[in-house]
């Protein structure tokens, strides 16, 4: 009979999204076979779930971060296998985050044998949150920004951070509400697709973002020292932008972003940087899946006809980071990092890069799992993102630490 099987999540059954932790099986018989099953169900009520072969140690103990798996979503020893590898039940989805002030409930259960999972032996609920205990969440409608900021418990002063998501548009608080998390006031800020902003603005303002700049330096919680900006995709080059043409922004990272600008006109004071030129018939359907490839849309960044779209980037005073990720299907992010960082180190700028084998577009903060394709947003189509599953996973955990190295350091 022996003692009843437990499954435990050590340190803490509460943690923030972004925290590893440590799960166990205790109970069991020696060199037992179990299957362990991992399920969530977002906001709009779409079921993941991922699930992993184990097989107990000669004492009955099964500790993922010394055990391998066997079979399943994933092999080998992965601690966090079981949530990186979550798979939506439908296809195409993206698991992400909306309400911040809610935790995502990840229900862990062990079941007898490898195969059926009809004899459950134990479950457990690990909460994940996104707001750190004592982070204020603070909608923000003053002037014309939309925007979230969040606030670090405690006087300060803190490094302050811009965070921008890409063209879907929205407004995107569960990266900046982890970064609040870890020590930095940080607005979450929309800039299309939201409320009364275009989902395909004519144009976008400089001065709109500056105003988020001098919104964000006045808050007394913030050093006096300079922002920070950091963006994904189509927001990694409007923070580059911002470090070029705006005053106080000290560090600046770009996500699978490029080094001109992109889709939209940006209009300044005295002048526009054009978009660079795109041909949305150079898209690609895969016959297989009917996803879109982006990829060939662009016009080619080596060619001097486009050079009026690129960011002027060795004007700025700025500390860059890039990350890509080498298996994006959305367009050849690596290839415009690559340039970009060229083009700084060429005038003698300081530049981190970091571009990760097998990660694709969408590099979220850690144990998000890969989301290989899924609709945009404002075009209305199946986009593919890219990406192999533990390569990606591996790649999130190593750019979240960066990111937040990066800020500490230049902020």
């Amino acid at each position: 009979a022996g003692m009843a099987v437990r499954v435990k999540v050590l340190p803490s059954l509460r943690c923030l999204f972004d925290e590893p932790v440590q799960i166990r099986v205790a109970g069991l018989r020696p060199r037992q076979a179990v299957t362990l099953r991992a399920s969530l169900v977002d906001e709009s009520g779409e079921l993941f779930q991922a699930h992993a072969l184990y097989r107990a140690g000669s004492t009955g103990e099964l500790d993922l971060s010394r055990c391998p798996a066997l079979g399943g979503n994933y092999s080998g020893v992965e601690p966090m296998g079981l949530l990186w590898s979550l798979q939506p039940k439908a296809p195409y989805k993206r698991l992400a985050k909306r309400n911040v002030l809610t935790p995502f409930y990840v229900d862990l259960e062990v079941y007898e044998g490898h195969g059926d999972m009809s004899c459950l032996l134990d479950k457990c609920t690990n909460e994940r949150w996104f707001l750190g205990e004592g982070v204020k969440r603070i909608s923000v409608r003053e002037g014309r920004l939309k925007a979230t900021l969040f606030l670090p418990p405690g006087p300060g002063p803190f490094p302050g951070l811009i965070d921008l998501y890409g063209s879907g548009g929205g407004l995107v608080e569960y990266r900046a509400s982890l970064l609040a998390s870890r020590g930095f006031v940080t607005l979450a800020l929309a800039y299309m697709a939201f409320e009364d902003l275009p989902a395909m603005p004519e144009s976008l303002e400089l001065s709109y973002f500056e105003e988020a700049v001098n919104f964000l330096r006045k808050q007394p919680q913030v050093k006096d020292t300079g922002i920070g900006v950091l963006g994904l995709s189509k927001g990694g080059d409007l923070a580059l932008s911002m470090a070029t043409f705006l005053p106080g922004i000290k560090a600046a990272v770009s996500i699978s972003g490029s080094g001109f600008n992109s889709f939209v006109p940006l209009r300044g004071d005295g002048f526009t940087l054009p978009p660079h030129p795109y041909d949305l018939g150079r898209m690609k359907t895969s016959k297989e899946s009917d996803l879109i490839d982006f990829s060939d849309v662009l016009a080619d960044h080596m060619d001097p006809a486009t050079w009026d779209c690129r960011i002027p980037l060795e004007r700025s005073l700025a500390k860059f980071l890039f990350l890509s990720g080498l298996d994006d299907r959305n367009w050849k992010s690596d290839l415009y990092c690559q340039d970009a960082v060229r083009r700084l180190q060429q005038h003698g700028r300081e530049v981190e890069f970091c571009s990760y084998s097998g990660a694709g577009h969408l590099l979220e903060p850690p144990y998000l799992p890969l989301c290989q394709a899924s609709i945009h947003k404002v075009l209305g189509v199946f986009v593919h993102w890219g990406g192999q599953w533990r390569e990606h996973a591996k790649a999130q955990e190593d750019a979240w630490l960066r990111i937040q190295a990066f800020f500490w350091q230049h902020l």
